[in-house]
């Protein structure tokens, strides 16, 4: 087993996740601490002005420079871990057309630790004709078995469902093999969840997010903007499939809504995505939530209300639902330092097994 710290900065743009696994990259020994680091009013200025630019692009190093900095001041305080899972931060998702753009040098962040740093780890899979995205599924797997063998879930296909800026379903067999076996893995992204929230908060009344879904609770939510948003091309198209953090544009959709109404609209068209995503894998009895989405008890209620199987924070089955990606990029991590598949087919669209990711050594002397 390897202790590895896994960090993640998602489109919400709020923050840095760490936390500590023990694995061998197949199974998980088990989980370590954690920590957060919150991101400055200037520093998540910084990044949205970055957003949907590519390398080279004006806001790009400045961007990237934050990435490294602020993971490298978070890692600082985790030296039991011998490796590092460092996404970086995404600014632009376009794998049909230009890629995939994390800003953030490993070999940089490595150079400042003094540690291996696995890194880049989407790139790979769009090279071979892969989304890219959703990458936790596999982790997703190895969380269903841990939790199975602990008595924790029956041995039956359960879902996680993500919700950070963007939504992502995983469907998981834990009982088959390995995740990239045939049938253990479904993965797909749903379509906006927190990311068109936190905007709409953070630009009518200067707040990071609608805190426990308070606002959206208050308000009544537009079913005929849900119903359009809902004609989108993303539905159509068969799983898996990502989205970009801004695909669908939906502020200026509710624009002519007030505060409370236009939060509820948006909460509850997040959950319309979820159902009709869930309607495109067979059903599960259970969908297990994580992100920061579930601590939003509107977000979660209309999950609830609009699907046919149980909704549970994925804390009730022994995991926790706020590191979940953080530990799922140190469990990815040393499977690219063992050489293992960290997406697939069933997950990314990729037409093989595909081992992604970059392995930055700092240097010696």
């Amino acid at each position: 087993m390897i202790r590895a710290l896994g960090m993640m900065s998602g489109t919400s743009l709020d923050g840095v996740d760490a936390a500590l696994i023990d694995t061998d990259g197949v199974r998980i020994g088990g989980f370590g601490r954690s920590a957060y680091r919150a991101y400055s009013g200037n520093e998540s200025a910084m990044l949205h002005a970055a957003l949907g630019q590519w390398p080279g692009d004006l806001d790009v190093a400045e961007a990237g420079a934050l990435s490294v900095a602020a993971h490298a001041a978070l890692a600082e305080g985790f030296p039991d871990a011998g490796l590092i899972g460092y996404h970086g931060q995404t600014l632009a998702h376009d794998p049909g057309g230009r890629g995939t753009h994390q800003a953030g040098d490993g070999a940089a962040l490595a150079a400042r630790l003094a540690r291996p740093v696995v890194w880049d780890f989407r790139s790979e899979d769009v090279r071979q004709g892969g989304e890219g995205a959703p990458l936790a599924p596999f982790f997703h797997w190895a969380c269903a078995e841990w939790a199975m063998g602990q008595g924790l879930l029956p041995r039956a296909p359960v879902a996680f469902l993500n919700l950070g800026g963007v939504g992502n379903v995983t469907w998981v067999d834990p009982t088959a093999t390995a995740p990239e076996a045939d049938g253990a893995c479904i993965a797909f992204d749903t379509g906006p969840a927190n990311a068109p929230l936190n905007d709409l908060l953070r630009a009518r009344r200067g707040m990071a997010r609608d805190e426990g879904g308070a606002l959206a609770a208050r308000g009544t939510p537009d079913d005929a903007v849900i119903a359009d948003f809902l004609t989108h091309p993303h539905f159509a198209r068969p799983v898996p499939k990502s989205l970009d953090r801004d695909a669908f544009d939906l502020l200026p959709r509710v624009a002519h809504l007030s505060d409370a109404d236009a939060a509820a609209t948006l909460t509850h068209a997040a959950a319309a995505a979820v159902a009709a995503g869930m309607a495109l894998v067979p059903p599960v009895a259970l969908l297990l939530v994580c992100g920061g989405g579930r601590h939003n008890a509107a977000m979660m209620a209309a999950l609830a209300a609009r699907l046919d199987c149980r909704v549970a924070p994925v804390d009730q089955a022994g995991l926790d639902g706020d590191m979940l990606e953080a530990q799922a990029f140190g469990w990815l991590a040393v499977r690219v330092l063992r050489g293992l598949p960290t997406s697939g087919p069933g997950t990314t669209g990729a037409p093989g097994p595909v081992c992604g990711g970059r392995i930055s050594h700092p240097r010696r002397g």
